[in-house]
């Protein structure tokens, strides 16, 4: 698949294509299972805008959750009964998977996980 000034040069010099050849030519195909062809449409797309200098789904760093979600508040309430709960999202972001081991170490006014075996240095 092509990406870059790559891309570009490549869509330059296929021109008046349909837009299926140009997808193929540009590397974004890959097969399914039955052997058929499928044209990654919007692989090439994201691509396109991407070499262009056109970035898409950024937030000042700050991701959304989901698909269209909700941006992330980047904070947190303590539930009823006492528990605090860390979403879905942010341990997503985190790349945590269950069983993770974290220590808790708290401040004056903080709460620091750190993961079982890590640095408190870290951020």
């Amino acid at each position: 698949m092509l990406t870059g000034s790559e891309l570009l040069a490549k869509v330059k010099e296929l021109g008046d294509v349909s837009k299926s050849d140009l997808v193929r030519e540009c590397g974004y195909v890959s097969t399914k299972k039955d052997g058929s062809e499928r044209l990654n449409f919007t692989a090439f797309y994201e691509a396109l805008l991407g070499a262009k200098g056109v970035s898409l789904g950024t937030d000042g760093g700050r991701r959304s959750a989901g698909k269209g979600g909700r941006k992330l508040s980047y904070t947190a309430t303590v539930q009823g009964n006492g528990n605090l709960l860390v979403g879905k999202a942010y341990t997503a972001m985190l790349d945590l998977k269950p069983g993770d081991e974290f220590e808790i170490k708290l401040g004056r006014k903080q709460i620091k996980l750190i993961p079982s075996g890590g640095s408190d240095e870290e951020e």
